[in-house]
């Protein structure tokens, strides 16, 4: 097995672990930054038959340096410094250099009939563009929040929403990943404001900066929510209507579904007392059977395998879901959905499910 990922990752040490306890042989690994300063590395990793894995670049800050300032030759933009950590920057030239990086990869990958690609380029692409995902689970019948479509600043928000008749939406970064920059919005009839989020706003010689941090903030300064917005815009924003996410006592929660092979597999509620539930922000794992009733679990099970219908040649991938009074709606698909430690399904975690499903289909 080939990886391209990033060298002492997380995601690395599971999948090496779960190798080692299967008493399979490391997989090799070939890293985001060597790869993308020369591509015909790859060719020299490669063995014949092979299975290959692509995971996320973003552990490397170097490799999304290498990213982001291919984007920005492929946009004609100047080249722009490196983010410090944490910080939400010109995400949409960091995706322009991803994206040509998967079409190269595509074509790599085209030359190797006998490769086994876990998933494949194009999927991990239409999964990272937030939006296009989300039209693309909608085009193929799968139920997901209505889309009010691209923001381009926070005086067009008030349009869309005159436009709409709504006074509370969810303003999500085109190209964002881990809840990174979603705004939960909300109005009242007197014109007061409110913005749920994980963005830091940081002001500096007069620029707007925007840092992701753990600690929700809510922000209701009209100045404070009109930046945000900007600055979120401005890296390609989009707003989707309002979808209520049930309550297990103080806690609001929607589901991780884990889909392997194009089958659901494990779950996980994740649960948190602001609107993002993200595991990352310190939020907390639930138990979806004892959350969901028989209604609503055959509802999730019936609605993440047609979401995974929709990514054929996605042989992992994470689903995350509303499910309430009998419906469910797909929040978002993610390429890279599997890094949910300790949490198992049949007795094996996400990495020793996803080789036990490879050793079968060998």
């Amino acid at each position: 097995m080939l990886l391209l990922a990033t060298k002492g990752s997380k995601r690395v040490r599971l999948l090496q672990a779960a190798r080692a306890q299967l008493d399979l042989p490391p997989a090799r690994l070939l890293e985001w930054r060597d790869w993308l300063a020369d591509p015909a590395l790859l060719d020299a990793a490669f063995g014949q038959p092979c299975r290959f894995k692509i995971e996320p670049p973003g552990d490397d800050p170097l490799a999304h340096l290498q990213l982001l300032r291919l984007g920005c030759q492929l946009l004609d933009r100047a080249p722009v410094r490196a983010p410090e950590h944490g910080e939400l920057l010109a995400m949409d030239a960091w995706f322009a250099g991803f994206a040509k990086a998967m079409e190269r990869l595509s074509i790599q990958l085209a030359a190797r009939p006998r490769a086994h690609v876990v998933n494949a380029p194009a999927e991990i692409t239409l999964m990272t563009d937030k939006l296009a995902c989300q039209r693309h689970l909608a085009e193929h019948g799968v139920p997901t929040p209505a889309l009010l479509g691209t923001v381009h600043g926070y005086d067009h928000l008030q349009s869309l929403l005159r436009q709409h008749g709504l006074d509370r939406v969810y303003l999500k970064p085109r190209y964002g990943s881990s809840g990174s920059g979603v705004v939960a919005y909300r109005r009242n009839k007197t014109g007061r404001q409110q913005a749920t989020t994980s963005a830091s706003i940081v002001h500096i010689h007069g620029e707007t900066r925007l840092f992701n941090v753990k600690r929700i903030a809510r922000h209701e300064s009209d100045a404070d929510i009109a930046a945000l917005v900007d600055a979120l815009a401005a890296q390609e924003l989009y707003a989707e209507a309002w979808l209520a996410k049930p309550r297990c006592g103080d806690s609001h929660y929607d589901l991780r579904v884990v889909a392997i092979d194009g089958q659901p597999a494990h779950r996980v509620a994740r649960l948190g007392r602001q609107m993002m539930t993200n595991l990352h922000l310190d939020n907390q794992r639930g138990d979806v059977a004892t959350l969901l009733n028989q209604a609503d679990l055959a509802v999730l099970e019936a609605t993440a395998l047609q979401a995974a219908r929709a990514f054929p040649a996605s042989g992992v991938a994470g689903y995350d879901l509303v499910v309430r009074r009998g419906q469910a709606h797909v929040l978002e698909a993610n390429a890279f959905g599997d890094l949910l430690p300790g949490l198992l399904w049949q007795e094996r975690d996400t990495y020793a499910a996803q080789l036990h499903s490879l050793n079968r289909h060998a």
